[in-house]
């Protein structure tokens, strides 16, 4: 099986690639999709594929990634022996033509891909463990539209490790992702429907914007058992967060008593750290008070829907 070229990239700005990239499903979308990427939602991926006006996301950790991926493409060749090429296009799955892959490098002389990572130091012992699933679905997923056997991924550690790992080819992986793919993009992005809610902060946010404002003359009855133990449940867990707040508030006190002035604690391999820190913040009541007139001049209102079960 050979890879379609939706695009080549050699000539193509930022902002350009990644409109291309909405034209499919990528790599980085699989876990999102299949709920396993802790950065990324299934309706953050459903705005990102058809919000025309959508922001692109980009940061200096996202910058620090890319710019560092010829380095980790470097030190794979001198750890392996191997060599890698860049593959300057889109590629496309000739039968599923909204799966796509921005391949990092493929490696010369085999049947093979790798993907190039950057990661703190708080990730080396599970990367030296194993591959967090996300990224093996990110590889399985090119996989599928390249046809290649095997995946390489290479992770710089806390600029101070380089993890390489090996992933073959399991097809029972791949028919997983083309089908739950398949599906999001035929009931999903293609009838623009949202996904189901899922917890994330994107839902929220998502949900936020699509109903902003209340209607006082409306009300909704919803008479199905289901939302009858949702709404249970809902209670519930307020007073399990209520119990572990207090319990997480305790064990703060226990510590404090024990570090005294200290600002610095050492438990086993943990640091705390119990530090003064000044801040200075605004008295809107004095302000208010004393210089009323400027107190409105910069003052916004601002309006949200607040959330109760009674």
């Amino acid at each position: 099986m050979i890879a379609k070229v939706l695009i080549q990239t050699l000539d193509l700005n930022y902002e350009q690639w990644l409109e291309y990239r909405k034209k499919g499903i990528g790599g980085s979308d699989a876990a999102a999709i299949a709920g396993l990427s802790p950065f990324k939602s299934a309706i953050s991926v459903f705005i990102d594929k058809t919000e025309p006006k959508s922001e692109p996301i980009d940061s200096e950790r996202m910058r620090i990634g890319r710019d560092l991926e010829d380095y980790v493409a470097k030190r794979f060749e001198e750890m392996l022996g191997k060599k890698v090429r860049k593959r300057n296009a889109i590629l496309q799955h000739p039968e599923h033509e909204w799966m796509l892959a921005n391949v990092d490098r493929l490696v010369v002389g085999e049947s093979a891909g790798l993907e190039c990572k950057v990661t703190n130091s708080y990730a080396k012992k599970q990367w030296e463990e194993s591959i967090p699933p996300m990224y093996e679905l990110q590889c399985h997923h090119y996989m599928a539209v390249t046809g290649l056997d095997k995946w390489y991924i290479a992770a710089l550690i806390g600029n101070e490790a380089v993890s390489i790992h090996e992933i073959k080819r399991d097809e029972e992986i791949i028919n997983y992702l083309i089908n739950i793919e398949k599906d999001f993009y035929e009931n999903h992005i293609l009838k623009n429907e949202m996904p189901a809610p899922d917890g994330s902060s994107d839902a929220s946010d998502l949900i936020k914007m699509m109903y902003p404002d209340s209607d006082a003359s409306e009300t909704v009855v919803i008479d199905k058992n289901e939302y009858i133990e949702m709404v249970n449940r809902y209670d519930q867990i307020n007073e399990l967060i209520k119990t572990l707040e207090k319990e997480q508030e305790l064990i703060k006190q226990d510590i404090q008593m024990q570090m005294k002035e200290a600002e610095k604690a050492i438990i086993s391999d943990r640091t705390v750290i119990w530090k003064t820190v000044e801040s200075n913040r605004l008295d809107s009541k004095k302000l208010k008070a004393e210089l009323p007139n400027i107190y409105e001049k910069y003052t916004n209102k601002s309006s949200s829907r607040r959330f109760q079960i009674k």
